[in-house]
């Protein structure tokens, strides 16, 4: 497989190969600006599918979105762009100084604020967002059951938390993982969950109503052409090799455990 980035294909191949019903939203944005700013799975394609969830009356024209964990912030930019809210793009990761002038570059610095924050030290007064959104991050930091009531109390009354997390679509039983995810060598496997447990996590919380946890059908589907396309495309050679290694792992399991699951709360 060429490493050499001249040899990549062209921009209308990977736009047909990458164009998903599913998604008519993400269609629309540039192929290859996506696969350059990738961090795991599509992005956008998980924003898509959570947003109809979250409702057009919490995402509404100038709404205050907290995207956090937003990665290289091509969530906030969706966001901002097919929405026309407000979004602070929180991340530990990523430097705000290198999404601002990725959001600059977008054209919406003036409705999306990048800052440095960990998740369990955020610098925001309560109720201050109508929306809180994390795609693909809430796995690393929101498995504790203290964690949702901290986070919530910066929502607004009746706001909204909608996330998309990698999951299973059973738990595991026992302490060992299916060979094939062990063999992976990645411990976070374990913050892996099904949809049943966020919504039980969520519930006996007593912050949030919950409104949605669902599996993504066929999502592994999804999964597996996204890493194809990374694994011979991406610039970085670290998210290459990490593309092959979830193919294979992908290509074994068939969508028998592995893929995603979509959860929505409101704040009581």
């Amino acid at each position: 497989m060429p490493d050499d980035i001249t040899s990549r294909t062209s921009n209308e191949d990977l736009t047909q190969r990458l164009t998903h019903a599913r998604y008519p939203r993400s269609n629309s944005y540039d192929v290859r600006w996506v696969i350059d700013n990738q961090m795991g799975p599509n992005a956008l394609w998980l924003l898509e599918w959570l947003a109809p969830a979250l409702g057009l009356d919490t995402l509404r024209p100038g709404a205050r979105v907290l995207d956090l964990g937003c990665g290289r912030a091509m969530t906030s930019v969706f966001l901002a762009r097919e929405y026309d809210v407000q979004v602070t793009a929180a991340d530990l990761w990523v430097k705000p100084d290198e999404n601002a002038q990725r959001i600059t570059e977008a054209g919406f610095a003036d409705r999306v604020l990048p800052v440095h924050a960990e998740a369990h030290d955020l610098p925001f007064a309560e109720g201050s967002f109508d929306a809180i959104v994390s795609i693909d991050a809430y796995q690393y930091f929101g498995t504790n059951d203290l964690y949702l009531p901290t986070l919530t109390r910066l929502l607004k009354p009746g706001g909204r938390i909608g996330i998309v997390v990698p999951a299973f679509r059973e738990e595991p039983e026992g302490v060992e993982l299916p060979e094939h995810i062990h063999a992976f060598g990645d411990p976070g496997f374990w913050a892996f969950h099904t949809a049943d447990w966020w919504r039980r996590n969520w519930t006996r919380t007593g912050v949030v109503d919950v409104e949605e946890a669902d599996w993504l059908s066929d999502g592994w589907r999804d999964w597996l052409l996204w890493s194809q396309v990374c694994a011979e495309e991406s610039p970085e050679e670290f998210h290459r090799e990490t593309s092959r290694r979830v193919i294979d792992m992908l290509r074994v399991d068939e969508g028998r455990h592995l893929g995603f699951v979509r959860v929505v709360g409101r704040r009581k």
